[in-house]
């Protein structure tokens, strides 16, 4: 038998040639807590189905890595869909709206179904079943016109209209038993990897609960921020209303030369929402307000709106970054890695923030420090700021809802924002986009723009960011009066132009190639457009250049 050379988990080995990545991994899988579920080749994400038929470099995953845990979630969503159509009929329609704590709220737009707890027990012991007969996950590559007529059988017309777009002629559909269904990403070998999951009702529709990454062997159940829930909820809202829910409408829009309405409304909501928020603070005579949300969720440009909407009502704001109170790359803390942890609190001056909050409030004058991202340091270039009788401070950056940052601030004064991107727009039914990609590509973009970083800097150090957001500002979401969703429904269209050509500069040599390649598929579904017509004070242009504040 034939072998080539290979390289295994660090393992220098000789492999028969056609050996499948399932066949090789469990020779490997003592090396796991949890089963091997995906494997890395010379850096791209392969499934384990796959056959080597050269020498590579053979990496193993389960689903305590990012990539793992997706392809985890992404085949429950597979077994999910074939239970309730196996419950409720091969056509019924059930879609994956959005994620919630890395969980899925679905839904089910039949009115005449009423999703109970009876009905969410039938569907999930179908699932049960279908793991426990460990039901293969087949993968095949067919003609677009099949694909078309698998559309039509199973009502999946998202489908239907997110492959007219497609730049070859052939496309993957995965099987599980007689369901048929298309996922742009790869998925488990079989049911029964997905061994650990709940439904639960929700409102009108359901949620479809994950194991922990770090401890499959249990769900817990989820404490929903019901004012996140909301926005969530608002954000479909807003698709309707624009006629966009899932890129196949979008890229439709953009050859019906509808693009141009369709930036004029998304902007017009975002002002609305904007002038509303700004109107409530002005009815409550509030003297601060605190905005907060995790990396580039857009919260300057959205500050410097809302203070032309505080002008609008009369009163004067002045705005402060906390980004221009950060500690330099010297002074800031140590995460678990040895490596800088500037999404921690304690990487900014709590003390000189509270000194100089303290003091404004007070009436006195104060010196302001500019933060310098080139040189990593803190400057003081003699600009000064004191409050009057109508002004309103405004401060914006990661930590503005910590207690440590506002806690000497008196709650009746005080008016705390929460902003992320809450991604209203969907692969199609089934495959959702994921508001942590949205936000990561917005600053690969303004990373290389602003702050000259490549985009190999800012992917070796986004986990990092990640895991300091999970600890340090989400848990704060909870204390915020009103929350603002910042994503805009064309965004990917136009990012995607910036954000490509730094992608493909990676390496497949290095790490970071994997998730280069993982974010360059996501892209290619998007038609790409030109960013003239994105007005210059939108959000989007935080990131890309050309906006009216900077």
């Amino acid at each position: 038998m034939e072998t080539i050379k290979t390289t295994v988990m660090g393992e220098r080995r000789d492999t028969p040639r056609g050996s499948s990545l399932l066949e090789i991994s469990k020779d490997y899988q003592r090396m796991f807590k949890r089963p091997i579920i995906l494997a890395k080749v010379d850096n791209e994400l392969q499934e384990l189905g796959n056959a080597v038929t050269r020498p590579c470099d053979i990496e193993f995953l389960d689903i305590s890595d990012p990539n793992g845990f997706r392809i985890y979630q992404r085949s429950a969503v597979f077994l999910m869909l074939y239970a309730a159509k196996a419950v409720l009929g091969e056509k019924t329609r059930v879609v994956v709206e959005h994620s919630i704590n890395k969980n899925y709220y679905c839904s089910i737009p039949d009115e005449d179904i009423d999703i109970t707890e009876e009905l969410l027990e039938s569907i999930e012991l179908k699932m049960r079943d279908t793991v426990d007969g460990n039901t293969p996950i087949e993968k095949f590559s067919i003609s677009v016109e099949y694909a078309m007529e698998l559309a039509k059988r199973f009502n999946l017309q998202d489908k239907a209209d997110y492959m007219l777009y497609r730049r070859t002629s052939n496309v993957n559909f995965y099987r599980l038993d007689w369901f048929w269904d298309y996922f742009y990403a790869p998925m488990a070998p079989s049911a029964g990897y997905i061994t650990q999951f709940k439904l639960r009702p929700k409102n009108s529709g359901f949620l479809l609960l994950f194991p922990s990454p770090s401890n499959l062997d249990a769900i817990g159940e989820i404490a929903l921020v019901d004012k996140v829930f909301q926005i969530f909820r608002e954000s479909n809202k807003w698709a309707r209303i624009l006629e966009v829910g899932n890129v196949g409408s979008l890229n439709n829009a953009i050859c019906d030369n509808k693009l141009d309405n369709l930036i004029l409304v998304s902007e017009a909501l975002h002002e609305k929402k904007t002038a509303n928020i700004a109107d409530n603070i002005c009815a409550d005579s509030k003297k601060v307000v605190f905005i907060a949300g995790p990396s580039s969720s857009g919260k300057t440009t959205f500050a410097q709106r809302l203070c032309v909407q505080l002008r609008v009502n009369g009163f004067k704001p002045s705005m402060i970054s906390l980004d221009n109170y950060f500690l330099g790359p010297a002074e800031a803390p140590l995460d678990e890695f040895g490596k800088p942890n500037f999404e921690s609190v304690d990487a900014i001056d709590v003390e000189t923030i509270n000194a100089h909050l303290k003091a404004l409030i007070a009436g006195e004058r104060v010196e302001m420090p500019t933060f310098n991202f080139l040189t990593g340091s803190r400057e003081y270039k003699g600009k000064f700021l004191q409050l009057g009788e109508n002004d309103i401070l405004v401060i914006e950056g990661i930590h503005a809802l910590n207690s440590r940052v506002n806690g000497q601030i008196d709650d009746k004064d005080k008016f705390k924002i929460f902003i992320s991107a809450l991604t209203q727009l969907n692969m199609d039914d089934h495959n959702y986009i994921s508001t942590t990609d949205t936000r990561l590509i917005r600053r690969i973009v303004r990373d290389s723009r602003r702050r000259g970083f490549d985009s190999r800097t800012t992917l070796s150090v986004w986990p990092s960011v990640v895991r300091g957001e999970t600890q340090f500002i989400f848990p704060y979401q909870k204390e915020a009066d009103v929350f603002f969703n910042s994503a805009l429904i064309y965004e990917m269209c136009i990012l995607k132009h910036y954000a490509e050509p730094h992608l493909f500069q990676i390496n497949r040599s290095w790490p970071e190639y994997t998730e280069a390649r993982r974010l360059v598929k996501f892209l290619d579904s998007f038609l790409s457009v030109d960013s003239h017509q994105v007005p210059t004070n939108s959000i989007l242009r935080e990131f890309i250049g050309g906006s009216c504040f900077e």
